[in-house]
């Protein structure tokens, strides 16, 4: 029974915040940034306050990584935590180095502990004090940061500045051009082969009619919950141009007739999420969105990048991936047909829809015979890593030495990992394939949303495939057995002196035939990708 005390409390934290179910992951956001962490007895009256079972905000509240739930009589968190990422990119820039450093000096006696990656693979090794990034993180950087505050992010463009760039001239186009504006939209989409960017690579076009097809109303979802180790494109875009991405948001939303549009950002993001709060406010001001527009922020959990798993966030559930239906769009958010798409494809529709040469202008500037630009998050060992504009077809060798400087003085390239964590490692004697859709899978790898890690003589890779692997079983929702029990029982297998190739192998086909999704179905990328292309690599 929740207690009256409890109840105040909990009302004082969300304030004017509606009571709704779908709400529930903004709630406990609230309660923990309030109290420092989720007491048992706020969740107690939390639940009563939103008419549900306590096991149901329990369930939430436990699952999501950035909530620390305690019981009413234990101590208090330290008023400090700083958190050191871990994943590949931050490992082979020293963060373990830094990680026993700070523990064993923390600064102002700061909790320190290890966490997955934070989007700044570009800037590794990567830190958060409390909820603020610190780049190229040094223990003296990070004690600066606790004595004095963490060091100020650039703002992006406003909408006054977007504007005068001709900003919003689509949008205002497509909202006035009714069905056959719509029409030469999804013709325009086709003729430039855009897919979505954020890993699976559906046409855009296909995906658009797919959803307008299916009754009103509709929803459009923005998938701004990139945490594959590797990427950080989605940042890249909102901090250089949150605009440019609105309006892609708001032509889309346009197109399917949208009723609402929401935008899920991930929780490492919280400089974007201001950014995105005064714009929004900005263009509602302006009269310039037809539907209100929702902004959500995801608690860390990977698998909320995965389109149906955030949906059930959304909703304000745990991110169990959801059993996929035939068409794009079909039992979406609030089981009404939704498009969901990544920050990126929406990134080009401005510019492919703004020009009536547009579409086939950018489809001319792929190499080898593929259509189009597209970004590509380099990391690892290059003297220049970033996000990189290139064209589709690219290779992981013109990468680095046309885009990123060539290799770090002393290092030689050795191998790369061309899609993130997921996309499989290969030899630099394979560098010179284009990077595309569809372009890797005889070898059994993929592009995926364009994270590219070179890594050279100096690495181990079998410690490589470790962490990546440690990742998948760190971030595994736990919801089907094939991916639950398959990552850790991975992650034992790999860590003994000698690896049972064939036991390993039988486990990957297992867990790939067998798991919900694509984090169990690709987390054995890596360890395949050695022993089939680099087995001189595998102790």
């Amino acid at each position: 029974m929740a207690e009256e005390a409890a109840r105040e409390a909990v009302r004082a934290a969300i304030g004017a915040l509606p009571l709704r179910r779908d709400l529930l992951i903004e709630h406990l956001h609230t309660l923990q940034d309030r109290h420092g962490c989720l007491r048992a007895g706020h969740l107690v009256a939390l639940a009563d306050l939103l008419r549900l079972a306590p096991v149901e905000v329990f369930e939430v509240a436990s699952f999501y990584h950035h909530f620390e739930v305690l019981e009413d009589a234990a101590p208090a968190p330290p008023p400090v935590t700083i958190r050191v990422c871990g994943s590949l990119p931050c490992a082979m820039a020293g963060a373990q180095r830094l990680l026993d450093v700070l523990r064993a000096a923390p600064p102002a006696g700061a909790r320190i502990l290890a966490a997955p990656c934070m989007g700044a693979c570009h800037r590794a090794p990567a830190a958060a004090f409390g909820h603020h990034l610190i780049e190229h993180a040094t223990p003296e950087r990070l004690a600066d940061a606790v004595a004095h505050g963490p060091p100020a992010l650039p703002s992006p463009p406003g909408l006054a500045a977007y504007r005068a760039r001709g900003g919003y001239a689509v949008l205002r186009h497509a909202q006035a051009s009714g069905a056959a504006g719509r029409e030469r939209m999804l013709e325009a989409l086709a003729a430039a082969s855009l897919r979505g960017l954020g890993g699976a690579g559906f046409p855009a076009a296909r995906k658009w009619r797919l959803v307008m097809a299916q009754p009103a109303p509709r929803h459009l979802v923005v998938n701004a919950d990139e945490g594959e180790p590797g990427t950080f494109k989605d940042r890249y875009c909102l901090e250089t141009e949150p605009h440019r991405v609105l309006e892609g948001m708001l032509i889309a939303a346009e197109a399917i007739e949208a009723e609402a549009c929401w935008i899920y950002l991930r929780d490492e993001y919280p400089h974007l999420r201001r950014v995105l709060q005064q714009e929004i406010a900005a263009l509602q001001a302006a009269g310039l969105a037809r539907m209100p527009i929702h902004l959500r922020r995801g608690a860390g959990a990977y698998i909320c990048g995965e389109e149906t798993a955030l949906l059930e966030s959304l909703e304000g559930r745990r991110g169990y991936p959801r059993h996929k239906p035939p068409f794009p769009g079909e039992h979406g958010l609030f089981g009404r047909p939704t498009l969901v798409h990544n920050v990126e494809t929406l990134w080009w529709l401005p510019e492919i829809l703004g020009d009536p040469d547009g579409a086939a202008r950018l489809a001319a500037m792929g190499r080898r015979g593929r259509q189009g630009l597209r970004f590509f998050s380099v990391s690892g060992r290059v003297r220049k890593p970033g996000e990189k504009l290139a064209p589709a077809g690219v290779t992981a060798r013109e990468l680095v030495e046309e885009f990123s400087g060539g290799m770090l003085p002393g290092h030689r390239f050795a191998a790369y990992l061309p899609g993130g964590a997921s996309g499989g490692i290969l030899p630099e004697r394979l560098a010179d394939l284009p990077l595309d859709f569809g372009t890797l899978d005889a070898q059994g790898c993929f592009v995926g949303s364009g994270a590219v890690v070179i890594l050279s003589d100096q690495d181990d890779l079998a410690e490589a495939a470790r962490n990546l692997v440690h990742f998948f079983r760190d971030e595994s929702c736990g919801q089907c057995t094939p991916c639950r029990v398959g990552t850790a029982k991975a992650a034992a297998l790999l860590g003994a002196p000698r690896w049972d190739r064939a036991l390993l192998e039988e486990l990957a086909s297992a867990m790939a035939d067998g798991s919900i999704c694509g984090l169990g179905q690709a987390a054995m990328n890596p360890v395949r990708s050695l022993l089939r292309h680099m087995p001189e690599a595998v102790p």
